[in-house]
């Protein structure tokens, strides 16, 4: 049988974040599919050019957003509440285009 490496879902508090320096933004699922492979795939591109690590969180869980597969285990529905952190401040403008992708419904015409 074929070992299978599992992916971590972090709670907010075992990250360890010194919420001190990093840089949130606040954002909503709104395209009617909710999160689904290609935006989580965009999600996960837009994170290459970051200089530190970006997360997501819907409040319960924490993510990696450079993991589709991670993305994918939120679970966001329609309406989910999304945090995106930094951990780098030259990634804020990273940030700021990662809530515009979610606030536009992920450049699909099926929002809520």
């Amino acid at each position: 049988m074929e070992d299978i490496k599992k992916r971590k879902i972090f709670h907010w508090k075992e990250l360890n974040l010194n919420t001190e320096y990093s840089i949130s933004r606040q954002t909503k699922v709104v395209n009617a599919l909710g999160m689904h492979a290609r935006p989580a795939a965009k999600i996960a591109e837009m994170t290459m050019t970051a200089k530190g690590n970006i997360w997501l969180s819907d409040g319960a869980s924490t993510i990696d957003a450079s993991s589709i597969i991670d993305i994918l285990t939120l679970c966001a529905v329609t309406g989910t509440r999304i945090s995106i952190h930094i951990e780098d401040t030259e990634d804020t403008p990273l940030a700021d285009e990662i809530k515009a992708f979610f606030d536009m419904g992920f450049g699909e015409d099926i929002n809520e």
